[in-house]
């Protein structure tokens, strides 16, 4: 069992993640819709992956996931979507944060 998945995902989720907190760049101010953006992202990836991964076009090797499995698919697998997703939408609101910084 290896971790490095939950490493890269980790890592790269920490600083969005603690920096996400500063008011000023507002990521917060609509839950609804950060969460509702996350999940418009995430549940048609997942979907598809399921199918994928469950009629063979696809495979995880075992050797390289922690080995907890839902639907066939390695947690590190369910957790990569929304962490992409969040780091995405952190990425954007710091961009329009720093851009009305220079006028």
């Amino acid at each position: 069992m290896t971790t490095e998945d939950f490493i890269v995902l980790g890592l790269g989720l920490v600083f969005p993640l603690v920096l996400s907190g500063d008011r000023k760049l507002g990521i917060y101010r609509h839950p609804r819709a950060l969460f509702g953006a996350i999940a418009a992202v995430s549940l048609p990836f997942w979907v598809w992956d399921v199918i994928v991964t469950s009629r063979g076009h696809w495979s995880f090797n075992p050797a390289y996931t922690v080995g907890w499995n839902l639907l066939g698919l390695p947690v590190e697998e369910w957790l990569f979507f929304p962490v992409v997703a969040f780091v995405s939408i952190f990425t954007w609101e710091s961009a329009k944060y720093f851009r009305k910084e220079q006028r």
